[in-house]
C-alpha cells in the first residue's frame, strides 16, 4: 500500500478527489481531501473531505444521512489525484440527484454509452410507460409465466450454443438471456444493487472457504 505521506498535495495542502459508485462505476461527485480528511475518511472507511467554501472537514452523510462507505482509495500515476470507491447510502448530489454530473453537455450521434443501468432504466420505463409495437412492453403484458418461458428458452439455447463450441453464438445467447433475466427483475421488482449486494457476500464466502481449504 501507498504511504499516504508520498501523496502530493497542492500549495493549499489539497488532492482531488474523484468518488465513483462501486456498483454502477458512475462518476458521483470531484470533491478535495486534505491529508487530515484522507486520514479520517481510512479510519472511519466513510469519505471525509476538506470544503473549500465552508473551510473546514466535511463528513459525507453528517448531515444528510447519505454516507459513502469506502470500499478503496486508489491514487493514480504521479500521486496527486485520488479515486474512491464506494458503496452509498443515497444521493451524492445535494440537489437529490443520485450523481453530481447530470447535466449534459455534448454527445456524440455516432457514438451511444451502454450500461446495464441505462438497459435497466430502458425496461422500467417499458414497464411503467408501455410503448406500442415494443417487445419489451409485449412480455411484461403477457406476464410473469411469459417471461419465465422465454428465460428458459434462453437457457436452453445458451446450452446448445456452448455445447457446440460456438464462442459467437454463446455469446449472442448470453446477451439475449441477460436480457429476458433483467426483464423478469423489473416484473419482480428485483435491482442490479440486489443482485450486487448477494455476489458480493458470496464472494466473501468464497474467499473463506477458499482459506478453510488451504490450512
Amino acid at each position: 500500500m501507498l504511504d499516504i505521506n508520498t501523496l502530493k498535495f497542492d500549495e493549499k495542502g489539497l488532492i482531488p478527489t474523484v468518488v465513483v459508485d462501486a456498483v454502477t462505476k458512475e462518476v458521483l461527485t470531484v470533491a478535495y481531501m486534505n491529508k487530515e480528511s484522507l486520514q479520517i475518511s481510512m479510519e472511519k472507511g466513510l469519505t471525509c473531505f476538506w470544503s473549500r467554501s465552508r473551510q473546514e472537514l466535511w463528513l459525507k452523510g453528517e448531515t444528510s444521512g447519505n454516507y459513502q462507505h469506502i470500499v478503496s482509495i486508489t491514487a493514480d500515476c504521479d500521486g496527486d489525484a485520488l479515486t474512491v470507491l464506494v458503496e452509498k447510502d443515497g444521493p451524492a448530489c445535494h440537489t437529490g440527484a443520485e450523481t453530481c454530473f447530470h447535466q449534459p453537455v455534448w454527445e456524440s450521434e455516432e457514438r451511444h454509452a451502454f450500461s446495464l443501468d441505462s438497459l435497466m432504466e430502458m425496461l422500467e420505463g417499458r414497464k411503467t410507460n408501455p410503448k406500442e409495437g415494443s417487445y419489451t412492453t409485449y412480455l411484461f403484458e403477457k406476464g410473469l409465466d411469459k417471461i419465465l418461458k422465454k428465460v428458459g428458452e434462453e437457457c436452453t439455447e445458451v446450452i446448445i450454443g456452448a455445447k457446440s463450441d460456438d464462442k459467437a453464438e454463446t455469446v449472442y445467447e448470453i446477451a439475449d438471456l441477460c436480457y429476458h433475466v433483467m426483464v423478469l427483475m423489473v416484473e419482480m421488482g428485483i435491482s442490479l444493487e440486489d443482485i450486487h449486494r448477494e455476489l458480493a457476500s458470496r464472494h466473501v464466502i468464497d474467499k473463506k472457504v477458499k482459506q478453510e481449504k488451504m490450512v
